[in-house]
């Protein structure tokens, strides 16, 4: 029996359910020509592709429910112009009177937080995409085992995806389990196929001590991130302290997480509105979980509002077409718009992608920096002298559209003055040369844009 042409009419009819698919879920027509293109090369592997990375928000029957954010907080009355987007998108006022301080020295990172750890009197929370078992986080699970010991309730999320290596070598969490510790996987990827969506991960990095202090940004748990001494392959990176009313909703978010991984609820104090500082903090979950897409709309918001300058510092950069133009717009209305990114990353096919992007914008007289030193994994921008985003998003579409993400947007004197020299020491040792493309290159990176709602 000759199993071809029931082969290619079973593919055919895939591609079908692909495109009828696609127009039912109302993608955007950038995207839709996106797959088309991407079928017409490859088409069988393609329409693969498409059922596993082409759903953004879940099945009703399967998905995460949305996080409700308690909007207990008075509202703060500040010229501010994403207010009314985040309102209306059922997110709390912003708090004020917040501490919040930026860490960016990878040895000073990894003191905090083992401070912190040891400092606990009753619980320590854990979230983020990648733990990777080497010098550092060896450090870190014996100080949580440590504080096991004395009663504490230690509790870490881990994507599966992200942190593949552990989710495969659980035994190294055997004295940490032993003594209490719980250790769950965000949509495991060896269980549950019908309920999981490789494509949605959870790239939340959240870390709560004493449901009081809160740790997040875009450090993961490795020693490329942070460690007791420098090393040659450390990476540059970021990551924040708050305490006040916000944690509450950082506790929230890690809660609703904990709850689809677990189906444990997890106990959330009301938070007095204290004065501890003097930073104003919004803080927005982004995701499958949030009904729209707040965090984009913010984003955009702030660009266009914003009257003076923008400078952007992101690991990883392919915007869609909104971004994009909005950002061109901004130079074209006169502000100073400026794009620091790693020379190379850890991913040369993001590095291919982004090309094209960050031509674009350099022929618009935006100004490209290319980091020169490790791996610039960090990720912030500044408005004007206003306002930063900080956390875990990173200014592509997998970050901005796909993954379960978080952001912070923070603004006080001393916070803005400190992101503005680190961003300008960043530039000190950044390059504007960008290598000028044959013309195969070109046609390269251009065709990869065919892929980058993808990524």
């Amino acid at each position: 029996m000759n199993v071809y042409p029931i082969f290619v009419t079973l593919a055919q009819i895939s591609i079908i359910l692909a495109l009828i698919h696609m127009i039912y879920k109302r993608r955007n027509p950038t995207t839709m020509i996106s797959w088309i293109l991407f079928m017409i090369l490859i088409p069988y592997l393609a329409v693969i592709l498409y059922f596993i990375f082409g759903t953004r928000k879940r099945l009703k029957k399967y998905k995460k429910n949305h996080i409700k954010v308690p909007r207990k907080q008075k509202i703060i009355q500040h010229k501010n112009a994403i207010d009314s987007i985040l309102l209306n998108n059922g997110l709390a006022s912003p708090s004020a009177k917040e501490k919040l301080l930026i860490c960016t020295d990878y040895v000073q990172a990894y003191s905090h937080f083992l401070k912190h750890i040891k400092n606990a009197k009753t619980s320590i929370y854990i979230s983020t995409y990648v733990f990777k078992y080497d010098e550092t986080t060896k450090e870190i699970l014996k100080a949580l085992e440590e504080k096991l010991r004395e009663g504490l309730e230690v509790k870490i999320l881990l994507d599966s995806l992200g942190s593949w290596k552990t989710y495969l070598a659980q035994n190294r969490f055997r004295t940490f389990r032993k003594l209490g510790g719980e250790l769950k996987f965000f949509m495991p990827i060896l269980k549950m196929p019908f309920r999981n969506y490789i494509n949605l991960r959870n790239h939340r990095k959240i870390y709560l001590f004493d449901k009081k202090i809160v740790l997040s940004g875009g450090m993961n748990l490795s020693e490329e991130y942070l460690g007791k001494k420098n090393i040659a392959h450390g990476w540059k990176d970021m990551i924040f302290l708050c305490e006040g009313a916000s944690v509450g909703l950082y506790l929230k978010i890690f809660s609703s997480d904990w709850y689809y991984a677990t189906k444990e609820k997890i106990d959330i104090p009301d938070f007095e509105d204290k004065t501890l500082g003097n930073t104003l903090v919004q803080v927005i979950p982004s995701g499958p979980d949030v009904p729209n897409d707040v965090l984009f709309e913010a984003l955009i918001c702030a660009i266009y509002s914003s009257k003076k300058r923008i400078w952007i510092v992101t690991p990883y950069f392919v915007p869609n077409e909104a971004l994009s133009q909005a950002l061109i717009v901004a130079k074209h209305r006169g502000l100073e718009v400026k794009v620091i990114s790693p020379r190379r990353s850890n991913n040369f096919i993001a590095d291919l992608t982004r090309s094209s992007f960050l031509r674009e914008l350099k022929e618009h007289d935006i100004d490209v920096h290319l980091y020169k030193g490790s791996m610039l994994h960090a990720k912030a921008v500044l408005f004007d002298s206003s306002w930063v985003m900080l956390g875990s998003v990173n200014l592509d579409n997998r970050s901005l559209f796909l993954n379960y993400e978080v952001a912070a947007f923070a603004s006080s004197e001393k916070l803005i003055e400190e992101i503005e020299l680190w961003m300008n020491d960043l530039l000190k040792n950044s390059t504007q040369n960008f290598k000028k493309a044959s013309l195969l290159r070109i046609m390269i990176e251009n065709l990869m844009r065919i892929i980058a709602p993808q990524m």
